[in-house]
């Protein structure tokens, strides 16, 4: 079991009784971002590239990978970095998410990750469901190092993949999960991302 999913399994067992505040459930509205990047440049990754590592990374369970990626790069253009890791989260009605994993890029080598946040709507299970996050406008590495609210409306399924899209200063994040990590509905919250592993959500 990782860290996250032990994580996450101790901090459901303290949610018990326990309501996240509405004020840190609010999705953000599409924001006013930078035009989508569509044309290859050396520090972003292109659709083939993004399917390459995917398929490593999700294995058997990839079939309709492409199809997912094809869909976030015609919205969000070409990510200039790209995060695979584990994460384990359950809620009804309110719960948490813990992940971890390593941010790639071409130009700023290679970085390991946390994230924490709450989530609220019906988003049970997901025990060590691995996630592959395209990571957009990122200026420095270091700059991950935020906390990303979802964008309303940007939830999308497709041959057994789903994708949401967070945002803070311009960055956007699009996690992109399959199966057991596959928990979408009336999911939103945000995403806060750190250095170090914590219990801290908030």
């Amino acid at each position: 079991m990782t860290f996250a999913s032990r994580l996450a399994a101790v901090a459901l067992i303290a949610l018990a009784g326990w309501t996240v505040p509405a004020s840190a459930q609010t999705a953000a509205p599409s924001p006013d971002l930078p035009p989508p990047q569509r044309a290859p440049s050396p520090n972003t990754y292109g659709p083939d590239e993004l399917v390459t590592a995917g398929h490593r990374f999700f294995g058997n369970v990839s079939r309709g990978l492409a199809s997912i990626i094809e869909k976030a790069v015609s919205q969000w253009g070409l990510p200039n970095g790209y995060i695979l890791g584990e994460e384990g989260s359950g809620a009804f009605v309110a719960g948490l998410r813990y992940g971890e994993g390593t941010l790639y890029t071409k130009n700023a080598g290679d970085l390991r990750v946390y994230w924490q946040g709450p989530s609220l709507g019906f988003d049970w299970g997901g025990d060590g469901a691995r996630t592959m996050t395209l990571v957009y406008n990122l200026p420095a590495t270091n700059a991950i190092y935020q906390r990303f609210a979802g964008i309303d409306g940007s939830a999308y399924i497709i041959g057994g993949f789903g994708m949401t899209a967070l945002t803070a200063n311009n960055i956007v994040l699009v996690p992109i999960r399959s199966g057991l990590g596959l928990r979408l509905g009336a999911n939103i919250g945000y995403l806060k991302y750190t250095p170090r592993a914590t219990w801290n959500p908030f």
